[in-house]
């Protein structure tokens, strides 16, 4: 019966991505391909180059949001070296759920950390739970935009930040979250055991000190901006004329459900929570799947394929 169950959740797993493709495919058609291509043809392409110039802006806000994290943890990495490496890792989170794919990042940090994986996946999950709460944050900050259209759960989200903090802080101290972990450690057994001892131990060497966790905080709102920048612009080429407020108040809560882990890269549930928020401002779902679908080439895509060669080319090297 065990078995049946473990075998029926592996499949599961297995296929969960695929409902977001489905929904994205379900959502195209029941707008009509034909209405996307009209909004696409008649583009702005000021607007649309403007939103191009910064997707450049958003991989080096990506980069150095990290990079400074790094630098504070004591690995000598150079900033052109950090660009190369979080292309490659948008690639690897662009094409998994939630992007975690871009736990690569770790492996890639290995020789700046005396060949240890540790400091590597501390950057990760710090950069990730950082992340996570900054859109948490600004979906909280800008719900007032919806007060007489949606009853956003504030309480709930306020909660969550909170939560994000309470984790960062508790987890921070190496004492505290080996006694968290004790019982996980005590059922790992053999030569697994030593390596994971490792791992915990490289995990927590050179922690940067708690006062600079502002500043990362503050690095990741800036890169949530840069990239709802690049929605804003792309949707005034598209003739949605919305004030970027509305964006900030809107694009937050769209993220978080496009981490969901349904869907490759938030395809099928961003597009149909965007086309929802969207909706309570009369933008027609015609234009939002077309900002959706454009924003996914310039910012998604395109850095993907890139990616793709700086990978091939590092592996040649």
């Amino acid at each position: 019966m065990v078995n049946r169950m473990s075998l029926v959740l592996k499949n599961w797993k297995k296929y969960l991505p695929i409902i977001g493709i489905l929904l994205f495919v379900y959502i195209l058609v029941k707008i009509d391909i034909v209405n996307v291509w009209e909004e696409i043809r008649n583009i702005d392409l000021g607007f649309l180059f403007i939103g191009v110039v910064f997707v450049f802006v958003m991989l080096v806000v990506q980069t150095y949001k990290w990079f400074i994290i790094a630098r504070k943890q004591g690995m000598e990495i150079g900033f052109g070296e950090a660009i190369k490496i979080n292309i490659i890792c948008n690639f690897y989170g662009f094409v998994t759920p939630s992007k975690l794919g871009g736990v690569v990042r770790a492996d890639y940090l290995k020789k700046y950390s005396d060949d240890k994986i540790g400091k590597g996946l501390f950057n990760f999950t710090i950069d990730k739970i950082l992340d996570i709460s900054s859109v948490v944050f600004m979906a909280v900050l800008f719900s007032f935009i919806f007060q007489d259209k949606l009853d956003i759960p504030i309480l709930v989200f306020t909660a969550i930040f909170l939560g994000f903090v309470f984790l960062v802080l508790f987890f921070i101290e190496k004492d505290r979250s080996k006694w968290a972990l004790s019982f996980i450690y005590r059922r790992i057994s053999g030569k697994f055991k030593d390596k994971a001892k490792v791992t915990f131990d490289s995990f927590y060497e050179s922690v940067p000190k708690k006062r600079y966790f502002a500043w990362f905080f503050l690095w990741n709102v800036v890169s949530w901006l840069s990239i709802y920048f690049i929605f804003y612009f792309i949707g005034l080429s598209l003739g949605i004329e919305l004030s970027f407020f509305h964006y900030l108040a809107i694009m937050p809560l769209g993220t978080l459900v496009a981490m969901i882990p349904i869907s490759i890269s938030g395809l099928g549930t961003r597009e149909a929570a965007l086309i929802t928020l969207f909706g309570l401002f009369e933008v027609s779902a015609a234009k939002v799947f077309s900002l959706s679908i454009i924003t996914l080439i310039i910012v998604g895509i395109i850095p993907s394929i890139i990616g793709i060669f700086l990978i091939f080319d590092k592996k040649l090297k």
